[in-house]
C-alpha cells in the first residue's frame, strides 16, 4: 500500500497530475459545496449556484488566451475524439476540400472522420518515420475550407514549434499543449481540447470557435452537434459536465495566479531543457525526435540497451515515479511534464536517471 505521506511524481500523460490545491478544493467541494450544504456533483446546473462556476471558467479561458470578442468559449461533453467529427460536420460542406497534417494517432484519426463530411486533402506526414518529426517543406491549396494541425503529439512526444502561417482558416487539437505557452490563439478559427492534460479532469472539452467561420454548411446539422446551438445556450444546451467544468475553473484560477501563460511556458521550458539535456548527456538514454521538433510536454526517450528498460521502470516505480512507461507505438520512456508538474519532480527524475546509469555503466 502506498503511502499517503510520500511524495509521489505523477509524469502520466493523462489523465494527468493536476495541482494540489485543485484536488483540495475539489474534494472539499464534493463534501459540501461553498457552505450550501450540498455537493459539487449534486447541485443543479441551471441554477444560480452553477451558473457562476459556468460564467468564471469562460471569462478566466478567454482572459489567459487574450480572446477577442468573435471567439466564443465552449465547454463540452465528448472529449476530444467527439472533435473529430464535430468540426468538419460544422465547418465542411460535401464537395470541399479541408487539409489535414499527418503528425500522429489522433491527427490521422481527424483525418478519417473528416473524410465522412467532405474531401481530405494530406499536405505532409511523418508517417514513414514513426512520425518523429514535424513535417516542414509542404503547401497548403488555397482553396482548402480549413487546415488541420495537432499542435503537440501526445504518443510520439513531437510538437509545432511555430504554428505555420497560411491563408486558409487554421484548425488546431491542442488538447496536450493548450495554454502551455503562448500563442495568437486569435488567428486560429476552432481550437478544440480535452481538459485532462493541462485545464482539468477528464469528462469536458474545450471548444474555441470564431463564430463567424459558423452557418456556411449546406448539410442539416444534429441539434446537440451544432456549435452555434451551444454558443446560444451558453454551454448548458443539454446537462453539462458540472464537477469537470468546476475543476476546469479552479485549474485555470490556479494558471492565472502562478501568472498566466507567459508564466507557466517559462517554467515549462526550463523543465523540458533540463531532462533533454540528461537524455542527452547519459549515455543509457536516447531521445526517439528530431531536436527542433521535440516536445516540451511529453518527453519520449528509450534506450540503446532495451534489455535494462524494465529494470530501470521498476526502479523508477520503487522511487515514487509513475507513468513514464512509454506508449506500446514508440516504446521505451515517456514523462510528461504538463503545466501542474513541478520542478522538483523533474529534477528527482534527472537524478534518479544519473544514478540508475551509475549502476548500470
Amino acid at each position: 500500500m502506498i503511502n499517503t505521506l510520500e511524495v509521489i511524481h505523477n509524469f502520466n500523460a493523462g489523465p494527468s497530475i493536476l495541482p494540489k490545491t485543485v484536488f483540495e478544493q475539489a474534494s472539499q467541494s464534493v463534501l459540501n459545496y461553498n457552505n450550501t450544504g450540498l455537493s459539487i456533483l449534486e447541485i443543479g446546473h441551471r441554477t444560480n449556484t452553477f451558473q457562476p462556476i459556468m460564467d468564471e471558467a469562460r471569462a478566466l479561458l478567454k482572459e489567459l488566451m487574450k480572446l477577442d470578442d468573435d471567439h466564443e468559449v465552449l465547454f463540452l461533453h465528448g472529449g476530444a475524439s467527439t472533435q473529430f467529427m464535430q468540426v468538419p460536420m460544422n465547418l465542411l460542406n460535401e464537395k470541399e476540400t479541408a487539409a489535414f497534417s499527418d503528425t500522429g494517432v489522433w491527427s490521422s484519426k481527424a483525418i478519417k472522420e473528416a473524410k465522412l463530411f467532405g474531401n481530405v486533402e494530406v499536405v505532409c506526414s511523418s508517417k514513414e518515420s514513426n512520425y518523429n518529426y514535424i513535417p516542414k517543406d509542404f503547401a497548403v491549396p488555397n482553396d482548402a475550407k480549413y487546415f488541420h494541425i495537432t499542435t503537440n503529439n501526445t504518443i510520439y512526444g513531437t510538437q509545432w514549434q511555430k504554428i505555420p502561417h497560411t491563408s486558409n482558416s487554421m484548425v488546431a487539437d491542442m488538447s496536450s499543449d493548450i495554454l502551455s505557452r503562448e500563442l495568437e490563439f486569435n488567428k486560429f478559427d476552432l481550437i478544440y481540447a480535452g481538459a485532462q492534460k493541462n485545464i482539468g479532469a477528464a469528462g469536458v472539452n474545450v471548444v474555441v470557435v470564431n463564430k463567424n467561420c459558423l452557418g456556411k454548411v449546406k448539410r442539416s446539422i444534429p441539434t446537440i452537434m451544432d456549435y452555434r446551438n451551444h454558443i446560444k445556450e451558453g454551454s448548458m444546451l443539454n446537462t453539462p459536465p458540472v464537477f469537470a467544468i468546476y475543476v476546469c475553473m479552479l485549474t485555470l484560477r490556479w494558471l492565472k495566479e502562478q501568472g498566466g501563460v507567459a508564466a507557466i511556458e517559462k517554467i515549462n521550458n526550463e523543465k523540458a531543457v533540463l531532462l533533454y539535456n540528461e537524455i542527452d548527456a547519459n549515455a543509457l538514454f536516447t531521445g526517439t525526435v528530431a531536436k527542433e521538433d521535440r516536445s516540451k510536454m511529453n518527453v519520449c526517450f528509450v534506450m540503446d540497451n532495451a534489455t535494462i528498460e524494465e529494470a530501470f521502470l521498476t526502479f523508477a516505480k520503487e522511487n515514487n515515479i509513475i507513468g513514464i512507461k512509454g506508449h506500446r507505438m514508440v516504446g521505451g520512456f515517456r514523462a510528461s511534464l504538463y503545466n501542474a508538474l513541478p520542478m522538483e519532480s523533474v529534477k528527482y527524475l534527472v537524478e534518479l536517471m544519473k544514478a540508475f546509469a551509475l549502476k548500470y555503466a
